[in-house]
């Protein structure tokens, strides 16, 4: 028999410990639980290094602070640490770290937005958390055969969502692509938390020069701010600069 091996991450230690018993008791199901994002992703990082991955995350939506609650009946990792805590944002870590692992997300209640925002980061479902046992199972061995699961009454709004959001990161792109080179290499700088002389210390140009790229840089893309550079950035792919790396342009020349 293969069977599939589940990670529930939940920081509501009572539905974690409920649901992981309930999957338990299925023949082909083996379910472990973590009760925070760093948790979760220590899990998967020591399944890996045993050669025993994970093939299905279920995610709470809301992820974040601990709700205390009875001793577990499936040990769950405490939650208490800093660093990835929503579930939106760890389907993101999760998909680049382990890209075979489906996710799904289960939530409190039906939300286009975030279901896109989930499905746009990785996610293969949206579940409601009162659904049935049998349901969810249908879901994880769905979403094994590369399936995408939501509930009927959310795919107008989810695909109203994802429309709006490719029109948003089309109009991106454009503006993004209307910057030179080097306007773009300072986006990129920008984008990595870079200050005006970190970005002039990089790119060896003066701190005059760069103030002139930014200035530029939020002209050309329509907005006020950094942050708002950079959000705009973000919707049109653009990455942060390699903060590790030592080539960087001098002159128009690599180093």
């Amino acid at each position: 028999m293969v069977r599939i091996r589940v990670l529930v991450v939940d920081d509501h230690r009572i539905f974690a410990e409920s649901l992981a018993a309930a999957l338990a008791a299925e023949p082909d199901v083996d379910v472990s639980a973590a009760g925070s994002g760093p948790a979760a992703l220590r899990c998967l990082e020591r399944a890996v290094a045993e050669g025993r991955r994970f093939d299905v995350l279920l995610v709470d939506a809301d992820l974040g602070g601990k709700v205390p609650g009875a001793r577990p009946a499936v040990p769950v990792q405490e939650g208490n640490e800093d660093g990835l805590v929503d579930g939106i944002s760890l389907v993101t870590g999760v998909r680049s770290a382990q890209p075979n692992v489906r996710i799904v997300v289960l939530a409190e209640k039906d939300d286009p937005r975030r279901a896109a925002l989930a499905l746009q980061a990785g996610a293969s479902g949206w579940v409601a958390k009162d659904c049935s046992l049998s349901r969810l199972l249908t879901v994880i061995r769905g979403v094994l055969r590369d399936e995408t699961h939501l509930p009927p009454a959310l795919l107008t709004g989810v695909l109203r969502e994802l429309t709006a959001a490719r029109k948003h990161r089309t109009e991106s792109e454009r503006l993004v692509e209307s910057l030179t080179p080097r306007e773009r290499e300072v986006l990129r700088c920008m984008v990595a938390g870079l200050g005006r002389k970190a970005v002039a210390e990089r790119l060896y140009l003066s701190p005059h020069t760069v103030r002139t790229h930014m200035q530029n840089v939020l002209g050309k893309l329509g907005v006020h701010s950094t942050l708002a550079a950079v959000a705009l950035a973000r919707r049109a792919g653009v990455g942060p600069v390699d903060l590790a790396g030592d080539v960087v342009e001098r002159g128009g020349q690599l180093a």
